[in-house]
This record gives C-alpha cells, sequence and structure tokens, in this order.
C-alpha cells in the first residue's frame, strides 16, 4: 500500500479516530489512550524524538526559573520527567494528571529514586478544573497536555489563574512549522511514520496516529502565543525547535 493512496489514507484516518473525540468525550478518550501507552511511554517518547525530548524539557525548566522555595506546578505531568526537573531545583513541586497508569508510572520513579525527593508530589486531577487557589505557584508547567484538553484555553486560563503575579507560564507541545514545505514534510511523517513507531514498540499504531489527528484540531504555537496576548500575559515568546515541530509558549503572569 503507497503512502499517498486513498486506501492508506482511509487507513491512517480510521487509526487517529481511535482515541480522538471532540468535546466533552475527550477526556474519556485520552485517559483511554494514555491507559493503554503509559508502560512504554517514555521509551516512545526516545525514539520518536531521538531523544530531543529531554533537551526541551531543560529548556521549559530553564524558562520556569525556579529557586529553593519557590513553588511549581507541573501539569498533564506523565511519568514525570518535567516534574522531577523542577524538584531538583529545590522547588517545591505537584505534579498533576488526569491517567491514573501514567501517575502510577511518575509515583514508582520517586519511590524508586535513589535519593529521597521530599518536596515532589503527584495527585490525580484535571488540568481544566484545578484544586488550587488564585495566586499559587511561581511557575507552572505543562509539557505536551495543552493539546489533549477538550478545551485548551480553559486549560490556559487554569494556569494563569493559579499563577503568582510575576509567574511563569511555560508550555511544551507539538508545532506547525510556519515553512509550508517543511509542514508537509512534518506532517507526512506524524500521520504515516508516527504510527508505525507506535505498532513495532507499543503493539498500538492507533495510539499515536492520535498525535496528528489531535493537532489538526490544535491551533499550535501561534494560537497559544495570541491567546496568552489576549489574556493578558506579558513578555510572550515563542521558542522554535526543529523548524517549528516543537514549540514552548512562555508568558508571565
Amino acid at each position: 500500500m503507497r503512502f499517498d493512496s486513498p486506501a492508506f489514507t482511509d487507513y491512517t484516518v480510521r487509526l487517529s479516530n481511535v482515541f480522538y473525540a471532540p468535546g466533552k468525550e475527550r477526556g474519556e478518550k485520552v485517559g483511554d489512550l494514555f491507559a493503554t501507552i503509559a508502560p512504554r511511554y517514555d521509551l516512545l517518547n526516545d525514539l520518536q524524538s531521538f531523544g530531543m525530548h529531554r533537551l526541551w524539557k531543560r529548556r521549559v525548566v530553564s524558562l520556569a526559573a525556579v529557586k529553593p522555595n519557590d513553588w511549581a506546578l507541573d501539569l498533564c505531568c506523565g511519568t514525570g520527567d518535567i516534574a522531577f526537573a523542577l524538584a531538583q531545583q529545590d522547588a517545591e513541586v505537584t505534579g498533576l494528571d488526569f491517567s491514573e497508569k501514567m501517575l502510577d508510572v511518575a509515583k514508582a520513579r520517586l519511590e524508586n529514586a535513589e535519593t529521597e525527593i521530599p518536596d515532589l508530589r503527584f495527585i490525580q486531577g484535571d488540568a481544566q478544573e484545578l484544586p488550587f487557589p488564585d495566586n499559587s505557584f511561581d511557575a507552572v508547567t505543562m509539557g505536551y497536555g495543552l493539546r489533549n484538553l477538550s478545551s485548551w484555553e480553559r486549560g490556559l486560563d487554569e494556569m494563569i489563574r493559579v499563577a503568582k503575579p510575576g509567574g511563569r507560564i511555560v508550555v511544551l507541545d507539538f508545532g506547525k512549522p510556519a515553512n509550508a514545505l517543511w509542514r508537509k514534510i512534518y506532517f507526512t511523517h506524524l500521520r504515516c511514520s508516527v504510527p508505525v513507531v507506535g505498532l513495532l514498540f507499543a503493539g498500538r499504531a492507533d495510539a499515536y496516529a492520535y498525535i496528528f489527528e489531535s493537532l489538526k484540531h490544535y491551533p499550535a504555537q501561534w494560537g497559544v502565543a495570541e491567546k496568552m496576548k489576549e489574556r493578558g500575559l506579558k513578555d510572550v515568546q515563542i521558542i522554535n525547535f526543529v523548524g517549528g515541530a516543537m514549540a514552548i509558549n512562555f508568558g508571565r503572569k
């Protein structure tokens, strides 16, 4: 079957629709997705990005700029990469995620850490309805999560609400390259190659076909930056990686 054939296009559409749903059903579908891939999530991230996701997450932590005794919140924390890195800066860190299976991996990492990390905790919750008062955190981060919310705008509003005045809002996610040729190549990679990696190493092509489907319905770095400005954030920045295929959105409350 050729990648440019109608049959292949139909096949990838059917794959992508397994875990994607608009509106209120989105949360349940995303929960099912991450329950499926949690055991192999870190391995697949390394394979898909050739390990570069670790560098991008370090940049998130650098932009969060937490100091000892700062309060930091990492949303959609997954298996905890960003939360652990924030805790290494001696901040008081809370990692929150909707997926119990992903949190199980994060908590196991915490329990098995070589040294005790007393100022890091993981809790289950909804990034669109955070259980924290206004103006609680010096930094609020999110890696590969805003795109997965049923309302990314609501998720961003919640990040802003719980950040203290002067607090840093940092979002890492898949982007949409500005260059038309590179965007077409990159989207073809997401639609065709990434599901194959998911099939080979996680046994689920459909779980990774979801990435392209979710990105189609997400405004990516440009839309998020505009919304940050609309919400009154200062120092709004876009930091692009790999020609905009990945991006960080930064703003200060």
